[in-house]
């Protein structure tokens, strides 16, 4: 059975929802499938079940969501970004090394062989890989340096499906143009393009499927409705698109926007709460307004600290009487001192914190990443860890201050219940895990009813 690339024609087309959506229908299909990125550039990552290594969100996600084990090899690359042109280099799961990204480029031979291994462990082991690419595939000035589109769909000869944003404008445009950029090998090989995030009446766009399809000689797989899907988010970017319904909440909550903000799917257990109201700020004015400020993960914990100084929130951070919670380089911020002698994450050895917590936080160069299960201020919960930075405690409470290394912790529905009813004793809470698997499968079925799945199945054993 042939595997599955999706390209996008642009960015932000929409090809991790789409990836996760077909993963999901192919395995309803009872096909053998597992996702695949051959490289990911995002500092939003989670601890897999497997070899404890790093990989990115949409694949760890697309996994659970077919009841997978997660393991490095559906994530072989990941970069995180660090100081200026610099990346922090995960490979297989583990941390590398922090490399310079025009010498990441010039060894990109040497991480192919990466990329053959992870893919061909995987599809020993399934019928079909759905590998999602990465921004645009006909990027002419970096083809021979892109891994996750070309390489892949040469090397293993994959069907291909694009996928257009109608929302961005210049829909046939971008279908047209990234069609006949791709090399001819790998034009053979498209099944057809799938018109993402349609806004009204689909019948609307009857004559645009017409061009596409007898002028371009493109077939169209589906036209599918823009449908809010508050789960899975790969980036910051796709993380300020969420759509709440505020007209129940009950409790206002803030998240600071650090420039370098980190593991923001911790949040979405908030955005899909009912009696939670959740805002991401940027301005210490703002914080007034807020029933709890959430002071989130950081990639570069120095350089958000330094942010957080700059703009006013020390005053806000340092204030007894506000309820704030501060997790993994929030909570290392909240100390009296930061110490990087080995300079792993900063050229600045040693800088004063917050004060809030006594002690100190040193970084090693040896990075923790496990998961597991946590006291969580009291209660018992699920969740892992991903930091350099060291502590006595992965946990303290002071007062009205919480901190924690723990990633994932909102997911704890007797957590959230404890720390909200503590804010507001009315608030009632509900099932995180039957609400995202519900949520999945209606996005899903949402898609299979406005594409072609049969078309698509039929070409993949063909």
């Amino acid at each position: 059975m042939n595997s599955l690339s999706i390209f996008g024609t642009s960015s932000d087309a929409g090809k991790s929802t789409l990836s996760f959506a077909l993963t999901y229908l192919l395995h309803k299909r009872g096909i053998k499938v597992a996702p695949f990125k051959a490289q990911n550039v995002s500092n939003n990552s989670v601890v897999t079940d497997i070899d404890a290594g790093e990989i990115a969100i949409p694949q760890a996600f697309a996994a659970k969501a077919i009841g997978l084990d997660t393991k490095p090899a559906m994530n072989p690359i990941l970069l995180k970004s660090g100081g200026k042109n610099k990346a922090h280099m995960i490979i297989n799961g583990k941390s590398v090394s922090n490399t310079d990204v025009r010498e990441y480029y010039k060894n990109l031979d040497k991480l192919k062989p990466v990329v053959k291994e992870a893919y061909e462990s995987l599809k020993n082991e399934y019928e079909c890989i759905v590998a999602e690419g990465a921004g645009s595939p006909v990027e002419l000035n970096l083809m021979e340096k892109d891994l996750s589109n070309i390489y892949v769909a040469q090397e293993f000869n994959t069907k291909i499906i694009l996928v257009a944003d109608i929302e961005r404008g210049g829909v046939f445009a971008s279908i047209y143009g990234v069609y006949n950029l791709l090399p001819k090998k790998l034009r053979k090989n498209v099944i057809g393009v799938i018109v993402n995030k349609f806004r009204g009446d689909i019948t609307l766009f009857d004559e645009g499927v017409r061009i596409i399809e007898e002028e371009f000689k493109i077939p169209v797989l589906g036209l599918v409705p823009y449908k809010p899907f508050n789960l899975g988010f790969e980036d910051s970017a796709s993380l300020m698109n969420y759509r709440q319904n505020t007209q129940d909440a009950i409790i206002k909550v803030a998240v600071i926007n650090l420039p370098h903000i980190s593991n923001f799917t911790d949040f979405e257990p908030l955005v899909i709460d009912p009696e939670i109201e959740l805002n991401f700020i940027s301005n210490p004015a703002q914080a007034d307004s807020y029933d709890l400020l959430i002071v989130p993960g950081s990639k570069r914990v120095v350089d958000d600290l330094m942010w957080l100084r700059q703009r006013g929130f020390e005053a806000i951070l340092q204030d007894k009487k506000r309820k704030i919670f501060a997790i993994c380089g929030g909570y290392e911020m909240m100390f009296e001192n930061i110490r990087d002698p080995q300079q792993v994450e900063s050229k600045i050895e040693n800088i004063l914190g917050f004060g809030r917590f006594k002690g100190e936080v040193v970084f090693q160069k040896e990075k923790i990443v496990k998961q597991g299960c946590y006291n969580l201020f009291g209660v018992m919960g699920s969740g892992y860890e991903i930091h350099n930075g060291i502590a006595k405690k992965n946990a303290k409470r002071k007062k009205n201050l919480y901190g924690t290394f723990i990633h994932g912790i909102f997911e704890n529905d007797n957590f959230r219940k404890a720390l909200f009813t503590n804010i507001d004793v009315t608030y009632r809470g509900y099932n995180f895990n039957k609400y995202k698997a519900k949520s999945i499968d209606l996005f899903a079925m949402h898609v299979q009813e406005h594409i072609d799945l049969d078309r698509i199945v039929d070409a993949l054993y063909h």
